[in-house]
């Protein structure tokens, strides 16, 4: 099943009309979000692997109607937090929305900073052909009573570059890549290139906002003290209660994985404040890794950021979100 190149280049024409703004948590990108909206005439898509889940709002800092200004924001609210929601899922959906919103005349932002998504949304992805169970099965039956690494050293005779960036243990993503290889004849990693290169960013309108780490890092833990005292503990003992479990993607959320330990007594109230603290800071810095890895992104600082808008270099942003205070903290994401 090769991708289809004509299908990928009219996918980018679609997800490269559009404006993004993105940048590590805590970082202003709703707030200048909101704002960058009001000026280009956009509606905006969220571009967060968890806002699609209703009921989880303080923990996704999740933009409520009231604060929106009258931007109509999409992607939000979309599935019960019992929904395993799939990254081709999102991208189907997301397309969707590109064509209803550009049907009205309007400007599509993204504004998000889930780097897995960006990246979706500006490359394409590869679904690959479907899983083929029987292969698998009988897949999984060599393995048994077989040294360590008997799967990854198969790869490595039919597609060595996948063997080399695939640890050996990472069984799942080695059965698939034998899987597909046995479906098409071809490498995965033959496929995946395709979705490898990316535009110039002169070409598009990608935005990161960069904050100086020590003033990240203080916003990261003023958000997370902010977003308890708003009743995050509450809202994770609601969903711990529901009659529908929470998804096994629902509750790795940052943020949520911690205090659901903590109600499994496996961390104590303090360790787990903390270590969202910690872990929503090794996040950023895996956010920032990320966006400087495509090539499509355009830096600009979060303290006054500038836009290429029709050719003019625009910093004045807040005047045309007057409207709301600067400092709003819910709507620091």
């Amino acid at each position: 099943m090769e991708a289809d190149t004509e299908e990928l280049a009219r996918f980018r024409r679609q997800t490269l009309s559009c404006w993004y703004l993105t940048g590590a948590t805590a970082s202003g990108k709703s707030r200048i979000g909101i704002a960058l909206a009001r000026r280009i005439d956009a509606e905006i898509i969220s571009l967060d692997s968890m806002t699609v889940y209703r009921e989880m709002d303080i923990g996704t800092s999740k933009v409520m109607p009231e604060a929106r200004l009258g931007i109509p924001h999409h992607m939000i609210d979309v599935v019960d937090p019992s929904v395993e929601y799939s990254l081709a899922q999102y991208v189907n959906a997301a397309r969707d929305k590109i064509d209803e919103i550009q049907l009205r005349g309007k400007k599509v932002l993204f504004v998000g900073g889930t780097p897995l998504y960006l990246k979706a949304m500006l490359r394409g992805i590869f679904e690959g052909p479907a899983a083929d169970n029987e292969f698998r099965t009988q897949l999984l039956r060599k393995v048994e009573g077989r040294p360590a690494g008997y799967l990854h050293n198969i790869l490595k005779k039919i597609d060595a570059e996948s063997a080399k960036r695939l640890h050996p243990n990472d069984t799942k993503r080695i059965v698939r890549a034998l899987e597909v290889y046995e479906l098409t004849g071809k490498p995965i990693s033959s496929f995946q290139k395709q979705f490898d290169a990316g535009t110039d960013a002169s070409q598009c309108h990608v935005y990161v906002l960069q904050t100086p780490r020590d003033i990240l890092y203080t916003k990261i833990d003023k958000r997370v003290d902010r977003m308890i005292y708003d009743g995050f503990l509450d809202e994770v003992v609601y969903l711990k209660e529901r009659k529908q479990p929470v998804s096994k993607t629902a509750k790795q959320a940052l943020g949520y994985k911690e205090l659901f330990d903590y109600l499994d007594s496996k961390l104590k109230y303090g360790e787990a404040v903390n270590l969202i603290k910690q872990n929503t800071r090794h996040f950023a810095k895996h956010q920032e890794t990320w966006f400087k890895s495509l090539c499509e992104c355009r830096f600009t600082p979060s303290e006054k950021p500038q836009f290429d808008i029709d050719g003019e270099l625009v910093d004045d942003l807040e005047n045309e979100n007057t409207a709301q205070d600067e400092n709003d903290e819910n709507l620091e994401e």
